[in-house]
């Protein structure tokens, strides 16, 4: 079958890159579907699907953006329609791949479409942003973002091989004939989350979910990696979770590196889904710093780098207490199918018996808390082992298939 590629440009300023990004697309025996997204200003060239139609897809007219024409009220509109006409083709497989190209705007407007997309359609954005923190425009979606390094104004030698090299990469992607297909089976996906400080805990746990006939998902807790794990639940995407690391709990309450945001640790509780839940690195926080600085509020307490950059500081009990009430907080829309443990032994790589970061007041600070305040529909187990502990980590699984064999009545 054909493959198409989905353009998403403004035709009034780069109607000589859509063309040439359409011949090359065809050239590769792929289709061109172009989108334009523009408002203001005079389309260069014929679009497959119009601006007229993409502002009535968004709910409202073309005529009634341009008498009073503001980027405030357009680009909402043109982003909602642009989405809903694409999620209808991807419904219907007509669209493989998508392809956006723009500076500043039409940067955020291309990507703020593909963070609406499915994840695993390829998308690839090549954009004059694309060497900065591209975090606000990914998001938590699979966007490929591609260097143009001159501006995006018309044709020359170098933009010719740029938007050659992404017709081709898009090309490439549209015709990779793996799919992204969750089967609706007894088994769910598992999600899982992980930090640096539990990785031989992780691959433990893994090894031990592979062994009962599971498959995991592992998200690295550093923000983007939990967004992306409850976005997933929310998907039908993943449907029991092991949440072996919290850290994204400790910087939200900071507002550092791995802030996990206000949902963290409410998705599966909201929808009933099996969830075994363990405290990994919620006992210091992540906080970018020039190389191999020590902030100046962090210079009383215990402290590692956990590279040049990243500085880790040990929380205190007054502190540490917050997290555990952010973390209580979080869990109380969970009802049912909950298990959480607590690691006696140590929540991670720098705070067990012997390490750098070890305090047992902060950590029984922590422990008391939770124990007593933590939701009572979530069942509650003191464990003497440290977190990494093969131990521990089976006994966590073990009550996470328990609770899949409840909910999903799994004949083994």
């Amino acid at each position: 079958m054909q493959k198409t590629i989905a353009l998403l440009i403004t035709l009034d300023t780069k109607d000589q890159e859509a063309g040439y990004l359409m011949e090359q697309i065809e050239q590769r025996g792929c289709r061109a579907l172009l989108i334009d997204i523009g408002v203001v200003g005079v389309a260069g060239m014929a679009a497959t699907i119009s601006r007229e139609t993409v502002a009535a897809e968004g709910g409202s007219t073309l005529s009634h953006l341009l008498e009073h024409p503001t980027r405030e009220e357009a680009g909402p509109v043109m982003v909602s329609g642009a989405t809903q006409i694409l999620l209808r083709k991807i419904e219907a497989n007509e669209i493989h791949a998508v392809l956006g190209l723009g500076g500043t705007q039409g940067t955020s407007s291309c990507c703020d479409i593909m963070q609406a997309l499915p994840y695993g359609l390829p998308k690839i954005m090549v954009s004059t942003m694309a060497s900065g923190d591209m975090s606000g425009f990914v998001g938590i979606k699979d966007i490929t973002m591609m260097f143009s390094v001159s501006d995006i104004l018309k044709l020359n030698p170098f933009t010719r091989k740029i938007l050659a090299n992404a017709a081709a990469a898009a090309c490439g992607m549209a015709d990779v004939d793996i799919e992204f297909k969750v089967e609706k089976t007894d088994k769910p996906l598992i999600g899982m989350s992980n930090l640096g400080v539990l990785t031989t805990g992780a691959m433990e746990a893994i090894r031990y979910i592979e062994e009962k006939g599971y498959e995991v998902i592992v998200f690295h807790a550093v923000g983007s990696g939990g967004q992306a794990m409850e976005q997933m639940m929310k998907e039908g995407i993943i449907g029991a979770v092991f949440d072996y690391a919290m850290g994204e709990i400790a910087d939200d309450v900071w507002s550092v590196l791995r802030a996990g945001g206000p949902e963290r640790l409410t998705v599966a509780g909201k929808l009933g889904l099996p969830q075994v839940l363990c405290p990994g690195g919620a006992e210091h926080l992540g906080i970018l710093v020039p190389a191999n600085e020590v902030p100046g509020e962090y210079q009383e307490h215990e402290y590692v780098f956990h590279s040049p950059v990243v500085f880790v500081p040990r929380l205190n009990e007054e502190e540490i207490v917050r997290v555990a009430e952010s973390i209580c907080d979080r869990l109380k829309h969970t009802t049912e199918h909950a298990v959480f443990l607590i690691p006696r032994g140590g929540v991670g790589r720098y705070s067990k018996l012997g390490a750098s970061l070890y305090d047992k007041k902060s950590d029984d600070a922590f422990f008391d808390y939770l124990r007593q305040n933590l939701n009572p529909n979530i069942r509650l187990i003191d464990c003497e082992e440290y977190i990494e502990d093969p131990v521990f980590v089976r006994r966590a699984v073990d009550h996470l298939i328990h609770l899949i064999e409840e909910v999903y009545k799994v004949d083994n």
